[in-house]
């Protein structure tokens, strides 16, 4: 049985290798594919082993997923802050160190999980139902918050409503596959490709520097935040990120450990909120939630143990990848290989969601461009899903 573990947790940071790495495909995509063949060809499979694989894959996602957001400007909805403070530092030949503040971030939040993960079993379960009554209430309090944080405020608020409408009228089409797949691909990902290959980006030469800052505030910032996404559905740790540098104020180097701890954390604390209250937040929860149904204890603690291994592996995987591209980037066409990851979406969009589907990229392609062009943060922009959350619980 341990052989099997140990095989079903190196594949699955294998996967989240390769989803974190390549544009388009989440780990939201290959839990809905392991949902669909779980009665079927998986069916023989403990679901103790798919566990473990999907927690793996998960939290190894979390770590690597930056790389491709600031090396080719390419996040998901997960990373999308990463690009300017990312891309700020490769254009100073300093792509390495940004990577490496994330994943230094990303480690960081794999202990504070487990330093607060009983604790916070606890505290799930005593406010839960209070904020459940208050969902929709906190949602527009965080939305006019994050607003409010805009320096050209009336921009981003037409940013969130017009993407909010966007949004609401997507996940109201039935007869689309995955009809967020292609709305947040174009909002976060092709918006910034298309514009990559119009500025003609060069990468500079990048230096191989370990980054120095101190991490204290970054990480606080991320604790205090992160529970967030644990009660209110449709924020991400991109709303969480903003909150946590809100409340504990840090410089451009720490706002990216701040990012990296958020992402892993929001993964982290969305394992433990299916445990106490059964509802997932994520799709790897809402992976796990299908397969096993409610959790138990053990459970719980084969993927808190699951989770500390992968993330593990997943700091020194990182690392290295993040110096093999940092080597190599200077010397690819930096437009080609945009355009060549552009194409690969759309194609992939195509096969998943259809032709309509390749029709919502093109039209959340222009409006993320239009968005990006009011110079707000892109954040606004998941107003896609906050907006027909508060409608959905509202009436």
């Amino acid at each position: 049985m341990i052989f099997q573990l140990i095989t079903a947790l190196l594949v699955g940071i294998l996967v989240g290798t390769f989803t974190g790495l390549i544009p388009g495909i989440h780990i939201n995509l290959v839990g809905a594919f392991l949902i669909s063949l779980s009665t079927s060809l998986f069916f023989k499979i403990p679901a103790t082993y798919l566990v473990v694989f999907i927690t793996s894959m998960a939290i190894t996602h979390t770590f690597v997923d930056f790389i491709p957001s600031i090396f080719l400007g390419c996040p998901d909805t997960d990373t999308e802050l990463s690009v300017l403070p990312g891309h700020e530092l490769l254009k100073k030949g300093l792509g390495y160190e940004a990577i490496l503040l994330t994943n230094k971030g990303s480690l960081a939040a794999i202990f504070l999980l487990l330093i607060i993960a009983i604790p916070s079993v606890f505290l799930i379960s005593k406010i839960n139902n209070l904020m459940q009554i208050l969902i929709p209430y906190l949602l527009i309090f965080t939305s006019v918050f994050l607003i409010s944080s805009e320096k050209k405020k009336l921009s981003a608020l037409l940013v969130f409503f017009l993407s909010g409408f966007l949004g609401f009228c997507v996940l109201n089409l039935t007869s689309i596959n995955q009809p967020l797949f292609p709305l947040l691909t174009g909002l976060f990902g092709s918006s910034m490709l298309v514009l990559s290959i119009k500025n003609k980006f060069k990468v500079p030469k990048q230096k191989i520097t370990n980054p120095k800052t101190k991490s204290f505030k970054p990480l606080l910032g991320a604790l205090v935040a992160s529970p967030l996404c644990s009660f209110l559905p449709g924020l991400g740790s991109g709303q969480a990120a903003i909150i946590g540098n809100s409340i504990s104020k840090t410089n451009k180097k720490g706002f990216l450990i701040l990012l990296g701890a958020t992402n892993t954390l929001v993964m982290g604390f969305s394992f433990i909120s299916l445990y106490v209250i059964s509802k997932a937040r994520t799709g790897a929860a809402i992976a796990i939630l299908e397969i096993i149904g409610n959790l138990s204890w053990k459970v719980l603690i084969l993927i808190l143990l699951t989770t500390l291994i992968s993330g593990l592996l997943s700091f020194i995987i990182t690392k290295k990848l993040a110096k093999v591209f940092s080597q190599k980037i200077e010397k690819i066409n930096y437009t080609k290989l945009s355009l060549v990851t552009l194409i690969f979406l759309g194609i992939i969009v195509f096969l998943i969601s259809g032709f309509f589907g390749f029709m919502i990229l093109l039209v959340s392609t222009l409006t993320g461009i239009y968005c990006i062009s009011l110079k707000v943060r892109r954040t606004n922009m998941m107003g896609c899903l906050l907006i027909p959350t508060i409608i959905l619980y509202l009436l």
